[in-house]
C-alpha cells in the first residue's frame, strides 16, 4: 500500500478482498464479515500506527482470524450444550466447486485452514504466511502437509457422502476447530504385532 492512503481509501479498495479471505479460513461469512469490521474498526483506531505498516492488509488479516478464533472460543464455551442444525451461511450463489472446497476446508483444524487459504488462495510464500502468523517456517510447512493430507478425502470424487453430512452438520463445525490426532499405532495392535 502506498504511504499517506487514507482510511477510507484503505477500506473500500480491501474489505471485500479480505472479507473473501477470512470467510475461506473461517468457513461462515457472517462470521468473517464481523471479524473482518472488528479488524477494520481496531485499524481505524491505531490509523496513525498502522498507516505506517508496510502491507496493511496482512495486519487486518491476522486481526480478523484472530477475533474469528476468540468469538469461535465464547460461542463455545457459552452454547456447548445446544447442537444446531441450520444451513451453512453464505452457500447462496456459490459454485459447486468453491462449496466443495469451503465444507472441506471446515473439516480441518484452524492452524491448518490458515496456512492452506494463505498459501493456495492468496499464493503467499512459506515465509510471508511465517511472518503473518508467527510461526517458523518449518512449521508452516508441517500444517500444509498435514492440511492437504486432511483435505485429500474430503476433496475426491468419492467423497460426494461426506460433504452431503458436512453439509448437515456444518453449524457445529464451522468455526475454527482445535483437534488433535492420536497415533494409530499407540492406540490399535495387531494381534501379535509388537507394540512400538
Amino acid at each position: 500500500m502506498a504511504a499517506g492512503l487514507d482510511f477510507d481509501e484503505f477500506y473500500h479498495g480491501t474489505f471485500h478482498r479480505v472479507v473473501g479471505q477470512v470467510f475461506a479460513m473461517t468457513g461462515s461469512l457472517t462470521e468473517a464479515e464481523d471479524s473482518v469490521q472488528e479488524a477494520y474498526a481496531r485499524a481505524w483506531q491505531n490509523w496513525s500506527k498502522i498507516s505506517q505498516y508496510e502491507d496493511m492488509e496482512t495486519w487486518v488479516r491476522g486481526v480478523a482470524f484472530r477475533v474469528s478464533v476468540s468469538n469461535w472460543r465464547k460461542t463455545v464455551n457459552r452454547f456447548s450444550a445446544h447442537k444446531r442444525g441450520a444451513k451453512p451461511d453464505g452457500d447462496a450463489g456459490l459454485s459447486p466447486d468453491r462449496l466443495a472446497i469451503i465444507i472441506a476446508l471446515r473439516q480441518i483444524p484452524a492452524d491448518q485452514r490458515q496456512v492452506i487459504v494463505l498459501f493456495h488462495f492468496l499464493d503467499r510464500s512459506v515465509e510471508e504466511i511465517s511472518r503473518e502468523i508467527g510461526v517458523p517456517a518449518g512449521t508452516v510447512k508441517s500444517r500444509l502437509a498435514r492440511g492437504r493430507k486432511a483435505l485429500a478425502p474430503h476433496l475426491s470424487e468419492f467423497a460426494e457422502t461426506a460433504i452431503a453430512a458436512a453439509t448437515s452438520r456444518t453449524a457445529s463445525t464451522s468455526a475454527p476447530a482445535v483437534s488433535r490426532k492420536t497415533d494409530p499405532k499407540r492406540t490399535s495392535r495387531k494381534e501379535g504385532a509388537p507394540h512400538v
